[in-house]
């Protein structure tokens, strides 16, 4: 493969790396991005002539190892770095993860080895490093010890998830390795780019559901392109409009993907949102032009925004164009038109003893149901409810219906005629008291005398007869 030679800064590998007793190395970007396309070149490569098979249970806890030095051996080549240990995790399982999204060996080497890596800042309080393929296809970023441990542990869960439903907004994960050198451990995952460099993100967001420190830094704010946090999105935004069956499937790809990580006890993960305001394309570097040359959208099975969240993928084909680049259409309250660009990120905290006493002492002194360290169960709750009622929206349709003037003729007209039948419902009604306040008059007449006037004056009768029925 052909290696970087650049050296832009030295990096001091610190939570990603596991150090010996009195050891104190520092090695260089350059270096590392190196090592990482000469260890995965040699080791896909090599994979190539193992025979296709089903993957078994044990295949998810298989470790390879080789050992590269800097003279090269009969099995590896030559290079200008220190000796290192090249190891992979699962790699069974993880090509055939590759497989289930469409990416061959060729491919993948292609796009990890072709070019150098490109580094890409990191807004995070993790200090993951990241590095990003020029053809935009793929993310690589370091993690912890604890991190790649509890993947491998996911592994056998996230294979049965990808079987069921391979449209997920979840980390496709394509590989897992680790970079042995002078007493240093640097874990690596390959994953999925959710946001393509080719276009630009005129907003973007790391979003939990939580209010507890969820505003950007004003370091954060003064970058170039920053990343926002949940009240910032509140504050900016008047909510993203889809058409209801993009919002559907959104919201249903959502749902499951939380109930997913729900049931592997995963908490503190966060929806990457980058927003591409169609209306603004005409701006300079805002048109999918890198580096001089025009790109092309992911060619990755599933990897796009649009391919994730469609169900029957037609709609996906239809729309995921050079243009689009796998976007969603959305709209703002003022009928901007915009792309949208997520995907879920950070999945591998799971909730264990520590996480439940930060969430404890947390809760001591803030609410407690607004940190972002919380039990699964209610973590994903209030993501769902966020998502659905704070950033994503349904544009309701377009039904006939009077205009503002026209319903206030008509409510007028009905103010109206409910006054008149009122008025009229009152005349009968003093009618009526007046005809039976006559009546009860006549019947209170004692004795003789009211007899002797009623048979004078009209002859024998009974006054229950003659009283109209209707009229009381």
């Amino acid at each position: 493969p052909l290696i970087p030679t650049d050296s832009s800064y030295y990096m001091r590998v610190s939570l990603n790396v596991d150090k010996t007793k009195n050891d104190q190395q520092i090695t260089t970007s350059s270096a590392l991005k190196g090592a990482i396309q000469l260890g995965i070149g040699y080791t896909v490569g090599n994979l190539t002539s193992k025979p296709d098979r089903d993957v078994l249970m044990q295949d998810f806890y298989v470790v390879e190892s080789v050992f590269l030095p800097s003279e090269g051996s009969n099995l590896t080549p030559a290079h200008h770095y220190p000796d290192f240990r090249f190891k992979t995790y699962a790699p069974l399982a993880f090509r055939y993860f590759r497989e289930l999204f469409g990416i061959k060996p060729d491919d993948y080497l292609y796009s990890i080895c072709k070019e150098p890596l490109i580094e890409l800042s990191n807004p995070g309080a993790s200090g993951s490093l990241f590095y990003l393929t020029s053809d935009d296809e793929f993310i690589i970023k370091t993690v912890q010890h604890k991190e790649a441990e509890f993947l491998q542990k996911l592994l056998p869960g996230y294979y049965m998830n990808l079987n069921q439903n391979p449209r997920t907004l979840l980390p496709k994960f394509y590989g897992l390795y680790c970079i042995q050198s002078g007493g240093i451990n640097i874990r690596l995952v390959v994953m999925n780019n959710v946001l393509p460099r080719s276009l630009k993100m005129h907003y973007k967001y790391d979003l939990k559901g939580s209010t507890y420190k969820r505003r950007a830094s004003r370091k954060e704010r003064e970058k170039a392109c920053p990343t926002y946090k949940d009240l910032d999105f509140v504050d900016m935004h008047d909510g993203l409009y889809f058409d209801t069956e993009t919002y559907n499937a959104l919201m249903k790809t959502l749902q499951r993907d939380c109930r997913v990580l729900e049931s592997f006890k995963i908490m503190d993960y966060s929806l990457l949102l980058g927003v591409h305001v169609l209306d603004q394309s005409h701006r300079v570097g805002d048109v999918n032009i890198v580096d001089g040359k025009r790109t092309v959208g992911q060619k990755v099975l599933y990897s796009t925004a649009m391919e994730s969240i469609q169900g029957d993928g037609k709609a996906a084909e239809a729309l995921t164009t050079d243009d689009t680049m796998g976007g969603i259409p959305a709209k703002t309250h003022r009928d901007e038109k915009l792309l949208i660009f997520l995907g879920i990120i950070d999945i591998l905290q799971s909730y264990r003893f520590m996480k439940k006493l930060e969430h404890s002492w947390k809760a001591l002194v803030y609410d407690g149901d607004t940190v972002s360290v919380h039990r699964p169960s209610f973590y994903a709750n209030r993501f769902l409810k966020f998502m659905s009622s704070r950033v994503f929206r349904k544009i309701q349709p377009n039904r006939f219906s009077p205009s503002k003037r026209a319903r206030n003729s008509i409510s007028a007209l009905k103010c109206s005629s409910q006054e008149v039948l009122s008025s009229q419902k009152e005349e009968k009604a003093e009618e009526m008291t007046d005809r039976l306040g006559g009546a009860r008059s006549l019947a209170s007449l004692d004795g003789q005398g009211g007899q002797h006037y009623m048979k004078t004056v009209d002859g024998p009768f009974s006054l229950s007869k003659h009283v109209d029925a209707s009229a009381i």
